[in-house]
């Protein structure tokens, strides 16, 4: 504000007369000493500006989709009454090219035979369920991941309700390091194929497309061992909630974490890499 700039220098020059004094009373010991050249600012050159502008993104990136589940119903359009288990089944159901007989990721299917009860729970390729708003209706919001068999990936999945329909807003696969619930946000750290780096999206709710959309796709450095996208059956991933979070585990669900993406209706892709 205007009226705010006279006091600003008035106190800016008070301090400037201070330290002039207290220089002149200490001597050189301890006075103001010069930092050096400060380098130039150089703004931002443009190139080609007389380059075409492109009309279409070079590749399909799921930039925000979603997809009703079909066959699951949500009990008084409250999400922490519908089982996890049914949910993955659905996804199986809709996208036989990918988890059919011939599918990439057919082994899950079979593995998740042991998340019934009675079953061997170590086999099961479910991952705990998480409920926290991400959407901001005031209502919990359902993150899950399951294990990709017999790749090294993991489906990390939310589910909101929209109109009592259960709605997959975010669908991810990849070689999942950590998910974390930030907020509003999705953070999935993924394994990156170069020594001591990682990659790191996230994901927050647009209002506008009703779906989580990435916001910032980072490659950083972590300074720790080698990471590699070589399939591995026995791989393990797992999962580092915030502490914050409103965590609730379904019965069928165990710990653990994912990622890949999905463009509506479409089988998940894993290409933001």
């Amino acid at each position: 504000m205007p009226a705010r700039r006279p006091v600003r220098a008035a106190v800016v020059a008070a301090a400037v007369a201070l330290l002039s004094v207290m220089a002149v009373a200490c001597g050189d010991a301890g006075g103001l000493e010069g930092a050096g050249a400060t380098p130039t600012a150089v703004s931002p050159a443009r190139l080609w500006p007389d380059l075409r502008p492109a009309s279409s993104p070079a590749y399909a990136y799921d930039e925000g989709s979603t997809e009703i589940v079909k066959g699951v119903a949500v009990p008084d359009d409250d999400i922490r009454k519908v089982d996890p288990v049914d949910v993955v089944r659905a996804e199986f159901a809709a996208h036989p090219s990918d988890y059919g007989s011939k599918g990439t990721y057919h082994a899950t299917v079979d593995r998740m035979k042991e998340c019934a009860p009675g079953g061997n729970r170590a086999r099961c390729p479910l991952l705990k369920a998480y409920y926290r708003d991400l959407t901001g209706d005031g209502r919990a919001d359902m993150t899950l991941g399951f294990r990709l068999y017999p790749t090294n990936q993991t489906a990390v999945r939310v589910y909101a309700v929209d109109k009592h329909r259960l709605v997959q807003v975010l669908a991810d696969n990849d070689a999942i390091l950590g998910v974390e619930l930030a907020g509003r946000a999705v953070i999935v750290r993924s394994a990156a194929g170069i020594t001591g780096y990682e990659y790191r999206t996230t994901w927050t709710w647009d209002p506008e497309r009703r779906a989580m959309v990435f916001s910032r796709d980072e490659f950083l450095r972590t300074g720790r061992g080698r990471h590699s996208h070589a399939p591995s059956p026995s791989a393990t991933a797992g999962v580092s909630p915030s502490a914050s979070d409103t965590a609730g585990a379904s019965s069928s669900a165990t710990a653990g974490a994912s990622t890949g993406a999905t463009s509506g209706g479409a089988s998940p892709s894993g290409g933001l890499r």
